[in-house]
């Protein structure tokens, strides 16, 4: 199906990279209700916190901000130090993070260990990409050299779900499930394909999507 000819229900010209859309948010008022909201921290639950915490922490860098066994589950929330002062000591970075700004650090990451799941199989979690039970789609990172990062993994046996160089309608968040319904149907644009060629994927233990995004495209 041509580009010309594939339906589309995008209010967006296809191919296009648009700042701000089309432009149509309104201003923020100062005093408006909303002034202060942050995007915080995204919580996945998981299977087995050991295997998830050696991906999360060991593979990908993060550190523990806390831990909080809350009877059913056991919480852990992960972020990074931004600084070599923190990367040095880990310990004072929590401290001051839990202490004073913990509502305030953005990009923290929730593992959600709900007790008694480890004993479940794997696969107990719906990770969102499993037609019919599609909706969450991944957690991206963003990494200064996918290449190296993708590499580090796949050394770790890391699963590579969509490696780099890569932009078939196969790789892309689609399913045939959808394809059937009518859904998704035109094609990849040139322009996008070279954008997500750059972009490389991997499964983490429960087998949620891991986006590496390098922080400079070309």
């Amino acid at each position: 199906m041509s580009q010309d000819d594939a339906p589309s229900s995008s209010p967006f010209p296809v191919g296009q990279f648009l700042p701000n859309g089309n432009r149509t948010d309104p201003p923020l008022s100062e005093s408006g209700p909303t002034i202060g909201f942050k995007l915080y921290h995204l919580m996945l639950r998981v299977r087995d916190p050991v295997a998830s915490i050696n991906f999360y922490v060991n593979l990908m860098g993060m550190r523990t901000v806390f831990t909080m066994n809350t009877g059913p589950a056991t919480i852990y929330y992960l972020g990074y130090p931004l600084t070599s002062e923190d990367r040095t000591d880990i310990p004072a970075w929590g401290d001051r993070i839990v202490c004073a700004n913990l509502a305030h650090t953005p990009g923290l990451l929730e593992l959600y260990h709900i007790h008694g799941s480890e004993k479940q199989p794997v696969g107990y979690y719906n990770t969102g990409n499993s037609p019919p039970h599609l909706g969450f789609g991944q957690v991206g990172f963003s990494v200064p050299d996918v290449p190296a990062a993708l590499e580090h993994l796949k050394a770790a046996g890391v699963t590579v779900i969509k490696d780099l160089g890569v932009a078939t309608r196969e790789s892309f968040p689609l399913s045939k499930w959808e394809e059937d319904r009518g859904v998704g149907l035109e094609e990849i644009h040139p322009d996008y394909s070279r954008i997500f060629k750059q972009i490389a994927c991997v499964a983490d233990p429960d087998g949620y999507l891991v986006e590496l995004v390098p922080q400079t495209m070309k």
